[in-house]
Order: structure tokens, then C-alpha cells, then sequence
């Protein structure tokens, strides 16, 4: 009797083992899957698209993996406990180190997720009806997917259109007024290019002009950022902006956080 509950408790110590590795096997894989895409795309192995298409396969079972290996890890910490089975505590963690590694791979491009009612444009300006143009940075996107006129897109019937949803979208993003002089804005907005990391193309003080690239991090996406300032006829200075990407239809929100990034530190 003594050696056959020696034997079912061998087994069920197997078990949970078995458990508790493939719970942190998935976890770990599903996670390791989720960053293939990036590095496949910072590596210069694959394009967006297809580093999109690993996060869609990530996220269709992320949360899944995430929900099994928690209650597994529930699971064996009761049974071993109650079992008296020895390392229970340890298997557990492991399956919980399993959830977690799931979780994060679908909470991270969660995070990402634009809040509802974001327009899928990617051209924003803080004066719509009178855009920045690209001088500099023009040769830079003689082969990007996207043009360089503003409001003219696929699905967009018009430029108006455009405007109206930029402005519904956001309405924060309009011209900045300031009291200082336009030399002491333009030297502002240049340490602030620095700071954010941006990539600067031309910078001309007598014009007031700054054009400059950001890179995303994740996918390398490359959106390009032109900056004007100039004399405010009532005094001080007024800052134009104009942040424009690449490629895909929709920026997901990213130029409209870009500019309001940017404005927060001048």
C-alpha cells in the first residue's frame, strides 16, 4: 500500500513538473514570438506588415496562455500543498513566471492601442488650412508610401475632410503663441529636438525653420517633423508645427502625442 501511494504521488509529482514547465515553455515562447517581429524589422530581415502580423498572432493568444498558466500555477500550489509534495511552491512560480511573460506580451502592444475615435490620418498640422511644407526633408521621402500633401490620403475625400477630423481629434494641436522672441523659441525648439532624440535634417535660424525625423522605436518607423517660428505681430512669437509619417494610413494618435511631447517642453 505504502509503495503504490509512493508511486501515485511520483506521478502526480510529474504531473505538476509537466504542468508547471509547459506553462512557462508557452509563456516564454508566446513572448519571444511577440519581440521576433520588432527584431526581425530592426534587423532589416522583414517590413512592418509582417512585424504587425507576428503582434496579431500574439495577441489572438497571449491572454489565453496568460489565463491557463495562472490557473495552473493556482492549481499546483494548492495540490502540492495539499499533497505535501515537495518544490510545489517552485513549480507554481514557474507557471506563474509563464503567465506573466504572457501577459506582458499582450499588455505591451496593448498599451499601444489608440484610444477610440482616433482618426486614421497621418499628417498633422497645427495650422491645417496653411501646412508646413518639406524643403529639406523632401529628397529624404522620395521613395515613402505616403506624399507630402496635406489631407490627401486614401480614404479621405478631401482636404476639408481631413481638417475636420484632425480638428475633432485634436483640438489642442494649433499654433503655439509665446512672449519670448522668435531667436529664443527657435534656440528652445532646437534643444528640444535634441532632447526628444529626433534626428535633425536643416536648421536655419534666419527662416526660423527646423525640419528633423523621428524614428518609432519598436518598427522604425520614420515620421518627419518641420517647425517654423516667426514674429507674433502683437508680440513674442508663434511656433507652427507639422508631423508627418512615412507610411501606413493611420499614425494610431502618434503625431498628434509627437507635437504635444514636443510643445511640453518648450
Amino acid at each position: 500500500m505504502n509503495s503504490e501511494v509512493v508511486a501515485n504521488g511520483s506521478k502526480l509529482s510529474l504531473s505538476l513538473k509537466i504542468l508547471a514547465w509547459l506553462s512557462l515553455l508557452a509563456g516564454v515562447g508566446i513572448g519571444l514570438f511577440a519581440l521576433a517581429g520588432p527584431i526581425a524589422v530592426w534587423l532589416g530581415m522583414a517590413n512592418f506588415q509582417l512585424g504587425f502580423g507576428f503582434l496579431r498572432i500574439v495577441n489572438s493568444w497571449a491572454d489565453w496562455i496568460a489565463g491557463i498558466s495562472l490557473v495552473i500555477a493556482i492549481g499546483i500550489f494548492v495540490v502540492a500543498r495539499q499533497q505535501q509534495i515537495p518544490a510545489g511552491q517552485k513549480l507554481s512560480a514557474l507557471a506563474f513566471a509563464g503567465c506573466v511573460a504572457a501577459f506582458l506580451s499582450w499588455y505591451v502592444p496593448e498599451t499601444f492601442r489608440p484610444p477610440e475615435g482616433t482618426p486614421a490620418i497621418h499628417d498633422i498640422a497645427t495650422d491645417p488650412y496653411a501646412p508646413l511644407e518639406y524643403i529639406a526633408i523632401a529628397p529624404l521621402r522620395a521613395d515613402a508610401a505616403n506624399n507630402m500633401d496635406y489631407g490627401v490620403m486614401p480614404g479621405i475625400d478631401s482636404v476639408q475632410q481631413h481638417i475636420d477630423m484632425q480638428v475633432a481629434a485634436y483640438p489642442d494641436i494649433v499654433p503655439q503663441t509665446f512672449s519670448e522672441s522668435p531667436d529664443v523659441i527657435f534656440e528652445r525648439a532646437l534643444a528640444a529636438v535634441e532632447a526628444l532624440g529626433w534626428e535633425l535634417v536643416s536648421a536655419d535660424a534666419t527662416t526660423g525653420r527646423i525640419e528633423a525625423t523621428d524614428t518609432t522605436f519598436w518598427f522604425r518607423f520614420k515620421d518627419d517633423v518641420v517647425v517654423e517660428v516667426s514674429a507674433d505681430p502683437t508680440g513674442g512669437a508663434i511656433l507652427n508645427a507639422r508631423s508627418l509619417s512615412r507610411v501606413g494610413r493611420s499614425d494610431v494618435g502618434k503625431n498628434a502625442a509627437r507635437l504635444r511631447e514636443f510643445f511640453a517642453l518648450l
